[in-house]
């Protein structure tokens, strides 16, 4: 029902933009030399910017081609849960702001999408939850502000896990970007439904990853969307997608007006076809001073103008000094006292242990390090996490996960961080009193027991368990244990996480050493430079870094590279011909060294530009 509304008011806006004509545009708008059509198809941002500028294109047109194409495809994908009513109406004014001279910014007239869990005052803001579809906010959060000031045309809302996946853990964990207002999205690069008995609901063959939908922008639905990552939703979905995504240091990109999870780990992200877009695009969203509604807004100074373009150098990976972390990453660790050994992600090798790649993701990522060397990077091989080396289980990050199911209620989580259920009840309900007196709900309590009362109506389709567990912390007595466990979060993905990489092996004594003392700050970027290799970054395989520079709140880019097979446990129906996934590359640096690792990016794209766009939609 919800895709056939969905359908029919893009035909609507397609109507309205046929009888209002184009006319109007070109009245507006300054005259456009003759020429080839302009194709959207893989369009970056620089090629739609400059067509516009020289009147080649209109908004209006930009946006009527655009809006075709998901009527075109939207069936197959579900990529977005609502579409801008006033989109035509916006590009229209657009268009003639710049007949008269007038450019907001980098993204003028460019359509742009937004994840579903940050506010939007012309579209509803649902995070995919059945108690508020249909909702409409009653402010706008910052980083759409800055991208309207931009000139950016907010095309759609993407679809997304339900509240970035904090609804349903253990025993039946929620599948990545289904939501109970539009259900499963499909990946693009094989657009099927998974056809195994045991999982045979409707989830995507090919998993779409994270809970940032990057399906659309991959689809070419729009220029570019925005994502949000708690856990590694901007880097998973990213790579499972074919895309450029950036996770930045928590308070690079102000946080206020996004539903949250916990705002100890909660950022937006750029996800973008390529490195260029993603730095233009990342300028946009960062405000040009301190937004005073998101104190860790003044933790990175932005680059003069905001501009991150200015790093996009061919020859960015000349000298750099880039690490192997090789353990867990790379090569499968066995560690004392891990009862519960589990597979790395898209791996189906059986036995104890964690981590490691198989033999089709080991020849990619041997591939992309004979590229660093190549381009001139110093490569230090290995170069491990100090805290996935250590063998100490109470000092080894592998395992310390964030409690995230029913199997971590209260009493049976003392292996686990806190401070993802800890935070999710505390932000989750400050966050609904910013909303007032329109809030569906008032506080995290009720929407459980909306849930539970609208269960028929397709609420909680696969329990709550980690709205649950969240629900039952009491932000009073059990502050002392959050503040611990997140101490002990930012010990083990900071101090002796990435900085331990990154500074050396002098730098990379056992989290042991420490624990008893805590963590009282957080260390800057070159606190120990001076003895021991300094590295620039780390090169982590897929989506995999992702993870740990969450907990860190560290920057981490993914960047397209190439592709292993689809060969999940227990395997595809005989017959069944999975298509490959995409398997990029992801470099890790310390807090606010986004433009570095820019540089890095952009020279390792430019080297190998492995990009391709999803097959069969032309």
């Amino acid at each position: 029902m919800k895709r056939t509304r969905l359908w029919s008011a893009i035909v609507i806006l397609l109507f309205f933009a046929a009888v209002s004509g184009s006319g109007q545009s070109r009245r507006t708008a300054p005259e456009r030399p003759r020429g080839d059509a302009f194709r959207i198809v893989e369009a970056s941002l620089a090629d739609v910017r400059a067509a516009l500028a020289d009147g080649r294109l209109t908004a209006r047109e930009l946006v009527t081609q655009y809006l075709i194409r998901i009527a075109t495809y939207e069936d197959r994908l579900h990529a977005a849960l609502v579409v801008n009513p006033r989109a035509i109406e916006e590009a229209a004014q657009l268009d003639r702001e710049r007949a008269e001279g007038r450019v907001r910014g980098p993204l003028h007239g460019i359509p742009i999408a937004l994840k579903d869990n940050i506010h939007t005052t012309t579209m509803p803001t649902t995070g995919g939850a059945l108690a508020f579809a249909g909702y409409v906010p009653p402010y706008e959060a910052t980083l759409t502000k800055n991208l309207r000031d931009a000139g950016a045309i907010i095309i759609a809302k993407t679809g997304l896990t339900e509240l970035a996946n904090w609804v349903a853990g253990a025993p039946t964990p929620m599948p990545g970007n289904f939501n109970a207002v539009g259900g499963f999205a499909f990946n693009p690069y094989d657009p099927r439904p998974d056809p195994r008995e045991s999982t045979f609901d409707g989830r995507p063959a090919l998993q779409t990853g994270g809970s940032s939908s990057g399906v659309g922008t991959a689809a070419s639905f729009w220029a570019a969307n925005v994502g949000t990552d708690t856990g590694g939703s901007v880097i998973s979905p990213s790579n499972a997608n074919m895309l450029v995504g950036i996770r930045p240091t928590i308070g690079r990109i102000s946080r206020y007006g996004i539903i949250p999870i916990t705002a100890d780990h909660d950022t937006a992200g750029p996800m973008t076809r390529t490195v260029t877009d993603a730095a233009i695009l990342m300028g946009a969203l960062e405000s040009g001073s301190p937004d005073p509604n998101d104190p860790a807004t003044r933790t990175c100074a932005p680059p003069p103008n905001r501009d991150y373009t200015k790093f996009l150098r061919a020859d960015g990976l000349k000298g750099a000094r880039i690490g192997i972390p090789r353990a867990f990453y790379y090569d499968r660790l066995s560690l004392p006292g891990d009862a519960s050994p589990r597979p790395s992600t898209g791996s189906p090798t059986p036995g104890a242990g964690r981590g490691g790649l198989n033999a089709e993701q080991a020849k990619v990522m041997a591939d992309a390090i004979a590229v660093l060397k190549q381009q001139g990077a110093i490569v230090v091989d290995p170069a491990d996490v100090p805290t996935f080396a250590d063998k100490n289980p109470d000092n080894n990050f592998a395992l310390w996960d964030f409690c995230s199911g029913g199997d971590q209620a209260k009493g049976m989580d003392a292996n686990c961080s806190v401070n993802f259920k800890y935070g999710m009840k505390r932000d989750f309900n400050l966050w609904l009193k910013s909303l007032g007196p329109s809030a569906p709900v008032k506080t995290l309590t009720e929407l459980r027991q909306w849930n539970i009362a609208h269960q028929k109506a397709g609420a909680i389709k696969f329990g709550q368990s980690r709205l649950d567990i969240s629900d039952e912390m009491d932000l009073e007595a059990d502050r002392a244990r959050n503040d611990a466990d997140h101490q002990k979060d930012w010990r083990l993905s900071r101090t002796y996480g990435i900085d331990g990489a990154l500074n050396g092996p002098a730098n990379q004594s056992s989290a042991s050493a420490s624990q008893s003392s805590g963590l009282a700050s957080q260390p800057s970027a070159s606190a120990s430079q001076s003895s021991g290799p300094r590295l620039d970054a780390i090169l982590t395989p897929g989506g995999s870094g992702a993870g740990l520079a969450a907990r860190a709140g560290y920057p981490i880019i993914v960047v397209p590279f190439g592709t292993v097979p689809n060969a999940p446990t227990p395997p595809f129906p005989a017959g069944f011909d999975a298509r490959p996934a995409p398997f990029g590359v992801g470099f890790t640096g310390t807090a606010c060294s986004e433009p570095r690792l820019i540089e890095i990016a952009y020279a390792f794209e430019q080297a190998t530009k492995r990009r391709t766009p999803p097959p069969g939609m032309p």
